[in-house]
């Protein structure tokens, strides 16, 4: 199993930055290679992901959930095998620190190569880049899901 952990700062208000992470279905706008993220429930998610040519579809459970604090999720079913947490802090009125921790199962050979080449690395760090941009251009969040799991 491999393991990343990234952070960002996001000049916005924790709130914000929780709310916004809660819409899943808007994570196509700054996350390269996921082509449609479907809310399916409160907590099971749709992904529909190309990566390098490599399409995969795979479901996400929500497996916690503290508004304002952190989100936690875990794949289900065959194929992709990954899971996950991300945490808020605040570290002033108006900035958060967000950080993301993923661990998964490189499949194959290429996929392990990359993982040893600090690909999914450099994926995480560029999102979380993306997302700042995005948050912080709109300066409010999408929509928000408060609810607890």
């Amino acid at each position: 199993m491999s393991h990343v952990e990234e952070h960002v700062e996001v000049n916005v208000p924790l709130r914000t930055a929780y709310n916004q992470w809660t819409q899943f279905e808007e994570f196509p706008s700054f996350m390269a290679g996921v082509e449609r993220v479907e809310q399916r429930g409160d907590t099971l998610t749709h992904w529909v992901t190309n990566v390098n040519g490599v399409e995969r579809t795979f479901d996400a459970r929500i497996t916690e959930q503290l508004p304002d604090r952190r989100v936690a999720w875990m794949t289900e079913g065959a194929g992709t095998r990954q899971g996950g947490l991300v945490t808020f802090e605040p570290v002033d009125a108006t900035t958060t620190e967000i950080v993301v921790h993923v661990n998964w199962v490189p499949e194959g050979i290429a996929e392990s190569t990359a993982d040893k080449l600090g690909f999914v690395k450099r994926q995480v760090a560029g999102d979380l880049k993306r997302f700042k941009a995005f948050i912080e251009t709109r300066g409010a969040e999408t929509g928000a899901w408060r609810g607890e799991v």
